[in-house]
């Protein structure tokens, strides 16, 4: 699987890079107010895919934010991780085990 992996992102490499090396010509990005940006053609489609990213990131922090502390709620009160509940100041032996546990179970 591994392999597979790699010779699809060789494929993606190439084939973008064959993309660069076929669209080297200038291209005219016009904005408002009669500004223009003159540049490869490369370069603007490489800043458009790097301005996307960025927005889809910025778009889902607010979620990542959200589930990140509903999760940490849940172990909170689940008491899993002693450091996060109230009663991190305890001392770890003082601390009370869980005898509900299940063991793992074979073939996962």
């Amino acid at each position: 699987m591994r392999i597979a992996v790699w010779l699809f992102r060789a494929f993606i490499f190439f084939s973008l890079f064959a993309f660069a090396l076929n669209n080297q010509h200038d291209a005219t990005v016009r904005w408002f107010f009669g500004q223009e940006w003159h540049a490869p053609m490369v370069f603007v489609v490489l800043t458009a895919f790097a301005f996307g990213c960025a927005f889809g990131v910025l778009a889902m922090v607010p979620s990542w934010w959200r589930n990140h502390r509903l999760a940490q709620r849940r172990l909170r009160r689940r008491g899993d991780h002693p450091e996060l509940a109230d009663s991190a100041l305890t001392p770890s032996s003082e601390l009370p085990t869980r005898t509900d546990s299940h063991p793992p179970r074979d073939g996962l």
